[in-house]
């Protein structure tokens, strides 16, 4: 007969209670964990640097962070406008100083003497951590020592095996050759290679790089063994800026600035100045300059502008203030009326639209009524300008006859083309903090606000902006996009990346094109923008003058924008002066001067040829 296969006694069923209790254990398990992780997290973004000290500090062997080098900033030739510099950190390691127990007494003496001697490190920083921390292994004397002071100490450190517990950390500082040039433009980078505004915030990402480690571990025989991961140094950008234009304008800017203040006491000097210079068939901005300036290698100095009495007074919100005024780029963050300057643009867009046919005249009898309004020209005091034709409206800067203009286009038209000359908008450039301006629409634009937006008051606009659409006014009718850098360059110098210029949209024909140049010749040979002239060269300009608000306070923005040569611009030059101190504001043509010194500096520069040297062949 079979025996029955006995039961195990031992074996027990995996019940659904067992099932529920191990799915709770791992659940635990797992919380356990993310806690764990949530809190070195937390530890590491706010504790880190302390955390970091300490670890160093008990550390038996070597580990050191090695400092990335964060990419140049050149101009279009390749000089150096923004580099890092190497320099060294101070640090004590206590413990190995205090270690020999029968020497440590003339160990901490030659060590003292010379950190004293190559670094002008006082004994007393040297005596509060060997009392406060004499188990520390990481503790930062001095920052920033210089490549030369660094050698010579390691050079004495050789010689003087007395010297113990001292090693210099690598590091790099921010440093701008030329000090105040294109501040505007570069900007200033901040502790830890954060770039604060300029170029050095916009690419900041391409501009840094990523730091290496140094790891000395012990083997089985206590000796310490290194492995190095080499550092990724950041990019270089090459920008479309020439440092030699860059500087004309500066000087020139800076030098009627400085001129013009010394006799304040009759009336003259300005609030601020601000310059643009472009390649109008790129985009590119060769240089870009506004008044006051400041030392990018100490960006927060206000003693050139205030008395030391005034900075002790000040709050910290005020000096915030005053910082950000300093910082602020006139250039593209300002907005303003922009006056006269935008006559060009009505007149284009009148024959664009078929407004204008090119031989209409224009009486103006120094002013026009607009419904319960009578708006003036310049010519109002002398009757007028009389009969002009479009040539003459230009030169003379007609007030009367844009109005006129301007209701020819009619609302609609005329804020159809403020869009497309890129008003109202964002150009794309690639500096941080630009500014849109203020536009009326069609809907709301009355009789009043149409005669006036027509010669550039009631609405808004940026340097940038008009600048821009001004080279596509003399270029053909081609907008490109306005831009800064042309290349990226990894360290070794070979170019990663070409930035090329945008042409974004076509604004008018060539036929307007070439008529606008025609009458802006005439503008600078025979009327408002004369004084802009340069012997030998053939220059084409507009003038603008916008009384501020509120009106009746003599308070002008003045103007002047210009290209050469003629027949093939290569450069456009804007210039913006903001409340020049003069006793009539509304005919003060300090612009125009400003103007005139600098392309008498840079079309020779630029190897643009004169007018009599042509006309010799």
């Amino acid at each position: 007969m079979a025996r029955r296969p006995r039961k195990n006694k031992f074996r027990k069923k995996f019940t659904k209670l067992m099932q529920k209790k191990l799915v709770l254990l791992f659940a635990g398990i797992v919380l356990a964990f993310a806690l764990l992780v949530g809190r070195i997290t937390y530890i590491n973004a706010f504790n880190g640097d302390k955390y970091s000290k300490i670890v160093l500090d008990q550390q038996q062997y070597q580990s050191r962070t090695i400092p990335f080098k964060r990419g140049d900033i050149v101009d279009r030739n390749g000089t150096k406008l923004a580099t890092s510099q190497r320099v060294y950190n101070v640090i004590l390691d206590a413990k190995v100083l205090l270690s020999d127990e029968t020497k440590k007494a003339e160990n901490i003496a030659a060590t003292k003497k010379a950190l004293k001697s190559y670094f002008q490190i006082k004994a007393s920083a040297v005596d509060a951590i060997i009392a406060d921390s004499p188990d520390s292994r990481y503790n930062i004397l001095k920052k920033g020592i210089s490549y030369d002071d660094a050698k010579a100490f390691e050079a004495a450190e050789k010689k003087n095996s007395k010297i113990k517990g001292v090693w210099l950390e690598e590091d790099y500082v921010r440093k701008y050759p030329y000090n105040t040039l294109a501040c505007d433009v570069l900007g200033f980078s901040v502790s830890g290679n954060v770039g604060a505004s300029g170029l050095e915030a916009s690419y900041n990402s391409t501009l840094n790089g990523t730091d290496g480690r140094r790891y000395g571990y012990q083997n089985e025989d206590s000796a310490i063994e290194n492995t190095v991961k080499e550092p990724i140094n950041g990019n270089t950008i090459v920008t479309t800026i020439d440092a030699n234009l860059q500087s004309i304008v500066e000087k020139h800017l800076e030098e009627f600035n400085q001129s013009q203040t010394e006799k304040a006491q009759e009336g003259m000097g300005f609030k601020n100045g601000a310059v643009i210079m472009m390649n109008p068939n790129t985009g590119e901005v060769l240089a870009m300059a506004s008044s006051p300036t400041y030392d990018l290698n100490n960006p927060r100095d206000l003693s050139k502008y205030y008395t030391e009495e005034e900075i002790t007074g000040m709050s910290s919100d005020d000096k915030i203030d005053a910082l950000n005024e300093l910082w602020r780029n006139f250039c593209v963050s300002d907005t303003f009326e922009p006056g006269s300057t935008i006559k060009p643009f009505t007149v284009a867009t009148g024959l664009e639209i078929g407004a204008l046919k090119g031989d209409e005249t224009y009486y103006c009898g120094g002013s026009l009524q607009i419904e319960e309004w009578e708006i003036k020209c310049i010519s109002y005091d002398n009757g007028g300008h009389g009969q002009q034709n479009l040539t003459q409206v230009m030169e003379n800067s007609c007030n009367v006859a844009l109005m006129q203009i301007g209701r020819a286009i009619g609302p609609e038209e005329f804020c159809k083309y403020q869009s497309i000359f890129g008003f109202g908008q964002y150009t794309g450039i690639d500096l941080p903090g630009e500014a849109v301006g203020i536009l009326q629409s069609p809907d709301g634009m009355i009789k009043t606000d149409l005669a006036t937006n027509s010669f550039g008051q009631n609405f808004n606009v940026t340097m940038l902006q008009l600048a821009t659409g001004f080279c596509s006014l003399i270029n053909g009718g081609d907008y490109y996009e306005p831009h800064l850098v042309k290349a990226i360059q990894d360290e070794n110098g070979n170019v990663i990346q070409t930035i090329d210029p945008v042409l974004e949209k076509k604004t008018i024909s060539k036929e307007t094109s070439d008529k606008l140049k025609s009458y802006m010749y005439s503008v600078v040979q025979n009327g408002s923008g004369r004084y802009a002239q340069v012997e030998g060269y053939d220059i084409g300009g507009k003038t603008g003058t916008a009384e501020k608000l509120p009106r009746g306070e003599n308070k002008n923005v003045v103007s002047f924008i210009g290209f050469a040569p003629v027949d093939d611009p290569q450069v456009v030059v804007y210039v913006v002066v903001d409340e020049p101190h003069v006793a009539d504001q509304s005919h003060c043509s300090q612009s125009s001067y400003i103007a005139k010194n600098i392309f008498s500096q840079i079309l020779p520069y630029m190897n643009i040829e004169r007018m009599d040297s042509v006309a010799a062949e």
